[in-house]
């Protein structure tokens, strides 16, 4: 009994030996986040729009992709102006992956983010690259249909094009 019960386990053993590793990457520290990122900036995030939905080969299941809208705000590293628009790109992972693979933006947050350029748009430089949130997001429902937009009214503290003159 003892000499089948070992047999089993080394059995047993060696069949999780043979399973590829499951481990989530560390995360990039700051100073890697900086160097590694081409842009890092204060963001509003003003929209995002669901731009396709691919099916996961491994699980079947339906996953969005999306392009987030941001303002920016204030910015730390990178050759965009402050006070102009950004276009961020993300896409959904299957829900039992491990790990936090890919990372969301959602209207009405102010966060800070580390960004490199992907074509004409920019995407998160790692996992951990979305910092610090400072306003939290008014709508958190993001949409699932290619070509549905979710946005907030953009309004900008800016003086009129004509002065204001006291009515008499």
């Amino acid at each position: 009994m003892c000499t089948m019960l070992r047999l089993l386990s080394f059995a047993l053993l060696c069949c999780l030996m043979t399973q590829p590793a499951l481990a989530v990457p560390a995360p990039m520290s700051q100073s890697e986040l900086l160097a590694e990122s081409d842009l890092v900036a204060l963001a509003r995030v003003r929209s995002v729009t669901c731009t396709g939905v691919t099916k996961d080969a491994m699980t079947g299941e339906d996953l969005p992709s999306y392009s987030a809208k941001a303002e920016l705000i204030e910015i730390i590293k990178g050759d965009e102006m402050k006070g102009g628009d950004i276009d961020i790109t993300f896409h959904a992972i299957p829900k039992g992956a491990l790990g936090p693979w890919t990372v969301y933006y959602y209207p009405g947050e102010m966060v800070w983010t580390h960004l490199v350029k992907a074509g004409g748009a920019y995407t998160t430089t790692w996992w951990n690259g979305r910092g610090n949130v400072i306003e939290k997001a008014a709508i958190t429902e993001l949409p699932t249909t290619p070509g549905k937009t979710v946005s907030l009214k953009r309004t900008r503290l800016e003086h009129p094009a004509e002065p204001l003159t006291p009515k008499p």
